[in-house]
């Protein structure tokens, strides 16, 4: 198995501080902004639908999920909601905020093409037996 790079120690627990500030702000601005808890609720796990290429393998499955936890993706989603006084694109933006802090805060981070458990925060799951 090819071996990758992680940060460790107080890098990775700024890097999860960082992921709790991220959704702490999100859920403070969407209480303000939002549309509802209840599209809250319904869309907070949707960027997780990406984890599907893992189907068509571990290089598809890395860059789709990648791409959906991202900061950029939310970023540009708000920006263009608050530029264009869209309110679904504000919710859009700060909702899937949330959900990349939620992930970074528990330590799931972007992942590396040479499997799913290794991440840029660390190793996620059980080590590999073999």
């Amino acid at each position: 198995m090819t071996t990758t790079t992680a940060a460790a120690g107080g890098v990775r627990a700024l890097l999860r501080l960082e992921g709790a500030v991220v959704l702490g702000v999100a859920l403070a601005a969407y209480a303000q902004y939002g549309l509802g808890w209840g599209v809250f609720a319904l869309w907070l796990l949707a960027p997780d639908l990406a984890m599907l290429g893992y189907l068509a393998g571990p290089r598809v499955g890395a860059a789709l999920y990648n791409a959906t936890h991202s900061y950029v993706g939310p970023a540009l989603l708000l920006a263009f909601g608050v530029l264009a006084a869209t309110p679904w694109a504000v919710a859009g933006g700060l909702i899937w905020f949330a959900h990349i802090g939620f992930d970074r805060a528990l330590g799931y981070g972007l992942k590396y093409a040479a499997g799913f458990g290794l991440t840029h925060l660390g190793r996620i799951g059980r080590a590999d037996p073999w």
